[in-house]
């Protein structure tokens, strides 16, 4: 019981500022901590979902349903010819420009190859936190960010 009385009465007791001010950092770095490690969790998932958008060839295809066979993706795209058995004559490349088809699919494959190497280069620069202040690569990395989400 001593045990306890003891304790609520220091409970009671307001706390010198130096404890408090110390209490509080301490509660703010956790908590800061713990932000910074889902920040780059979910960076990273952004990445490899970028990653995926960009390389990944066959977006649309075909179907039961569809008149011919095809498929189709950010610069590259497959169309099949009704008279072979599913043979799929296939197009367009990011290395050469000219082959893909429209416009729109140009300026769509350059902002995501961009959007692409900006979040890669945010996940790079999650290592300068070894270095630097954390508020100057927070800033660095949440501006690579703000970029590479305006496509």
């Amino acid at each position: 019981k001593k045990g306890l009385c003891v304790q609520s009465s220091q409970k009671d007791k307001m706390l010198p500022s130096q404890e408090a001010s110390k209490l509080y950092h301490d509660n703010y770095m956790r908590n800061s901590r713990a932000i910074g490690v889902l920040w780059a969790i979910f960076t990273i998932c952004f990445a490899i979902i970028n990653v995926v958008v960009f390389i990944q060839p066959y977006w649309i295809g075909d179907s039961v349903n569809t008149p011919q066979t095809g498929y189709f993706g950010l610069f590259h795209y497959c169309v099949g010819n009704e008279m072979a058995n599913r043979e799929l004559k296939c197009q367009g490349s990011f290395s050469d420009f000219s082959t893909i088809p429209s416009g729109a699919f140009k300026a769509a494959s350059f902002f995501v190859l961009l959007s692409m190497v900006l979040i890669l280069g945010c996940i790079s620069c999650f290592a300068l936190f070894f270095f630097c202040n954390t508020a100057t690569v927070y800033k660095i990395c949440a501006w690579m960010q703000l970029l590479s989400g305006k496509k």
